[in-house]
């Protein structure tokens, strides 16, 4: 028999067995979801055997202010035996959810080394829907993460940040894009755009608090002002902003078209870890106006691939002349490659760990 380690009798060992566990599942649509999914085929491509703990197979309750996303019912129990059954060599805990804790606190009770990830701004995000006080949640993450070998984040922005609040080894995850499937060619223009005022200003991304789309909506420029994507915030801002275009969720090909088809990608978050969105449009030949914020400052920085400006509708203005081409040969050089090898370099072996975990957080 083989033990979790991937030892084999004649002590050869195969080192390609990941479990990841991952609060955040279809069918919710996010940078969270989309980095695994493109990560885990790009392992499998590799010949990596990857098994994701999910909610799929749990009982569920709608988040409270967000019932897209549901909050597992599970146990350490549980969740130790779907692990244990995959005998990895490495395991990684993607969020810091109810799947997440139950599998962080089973690696622990075995001495199993484990990485994690930095994906949300999860206490931001809390104080913004129910106004509880970021330093509480912050003292949360630290404990979870702290029996982490590593914490995987996306930016160097976002791995200051975190040292401020305490979490001081994180190694770098980047993100990618698929450039086949957003480019500024083949794809039709949206039906939906049809007669509207140019430019086209789009926002793509969940419709919610967080996401600060109100500073987006209440710029005045020429134009029409286009959302693509869905969340609770949906109703309010359609009965509050009527010249604005909803145009609902769209996926794969007919998302691509709308990306193609606008003058300027709109960012307004200041809480994104990264923004996926922002690759996506590049991709597609579309400047971005942003704030200079954590993931477009990272991501844009000073590249002649868009604007970054705390007045929003200047950063507007001012990306409208860039060059399609410009932003397109910008996002070719972000590969799906080159984010699951730092993903990989990241891993620790289940049998290594060596990190300090605390009964309570602290």
């Amino acid at each position: 028999m083989r033990d979790m380690t991937g030892a084999k009798p004649d002590g050869k060992t195969d080192r390609n067995r990941i479990v990841i566990v991952t609060d955040a599942w279809r069918p919710q649509v996010n940078g969270v979801v989309r980095t695994l999914e493109m990560t885990a085929a790009e392992l499998k491509r590799r010949g990596y055997d990857v098994t994701f703990i999910t909610p799929e197979p749990f009982w569920s309750l709608p988040c409270p202010t967000y019932p897209e996303i549901r909050l597992s019912l599970v146990t350490r129990y549980r969740v130790g035996q779907m692990i244990a059954a995959a005998r990895p060599n490495y395991i990684h805990i993607s969020t810091e959810g109810p799947l997440g804790l139950a599998a962080r606190n089973y690696c622990v009770s075995k001495g199993l080394a484990f990485t994690t990830a930095f994906h949300t701004k999860f206490p931001e995000y809390v104080h913004a829907r129910i106004r509880v006080p970021i330093n509480w949640s912050y003292r949360f993450i630290r404990w979870f993460h702290r029996a982490s070998e590593t914490v995987m984040c996306a930016t160097p922005s976002i791995a200051a940040e975190l040292a401020d609040e305490g979490i001081v080894h994180t190694q770098r995850w980047s993100r990618g894009v698929d450039v086949d499937l957003f480019r500024p060619d083949r794809h039709q223009a949206p039906k939906e755009l049809d007669g509207l005022a140019r430019p086209i200003l789009l926002y793509v991304g969940r419709v919610t608090v967080e996401k600060n789309i109100e500073d987006f909506l209440e710029i005045r420029t020429t134009g029409t002002k286009v959302v693509v994507g869905s969340g609770p915030q949906l109703a309010a801002l359609k009965a509050k902003y009527p010249d604005a275009h909803f145009i609902g969720p769209r996926y794969g090909k007919d998302l691509a078209a709308f990306y193609a088809a606008a003058d300027v990608f709109v960012f307004p978050s200041r809480t994104d870890t990264f923004g996926l969105v922002l690759l996506e449009a590049l991709a597609s030949g579309t400047p971005v106006a942003a704030y200079p914020a954590p993931g477009p400052v990272d991501v844009i920085g000073t590249a002649p691939v868009g604007v970054l400006n705390n007045n929003l509708e200047r950063a507007v203005k001012d990306a409208l002349g860039i060059s399609g081409k410009q932003c397109r040969d910008y996002a070719l050089n972000y590969t799906w490659a080159a984010c699951t090898d730092q993903f990989l370099a990241n891993l620790s072996p289940v049998e290594t760990a060596v990190r300090p975990a605390l009964a309570v957080p602290a």
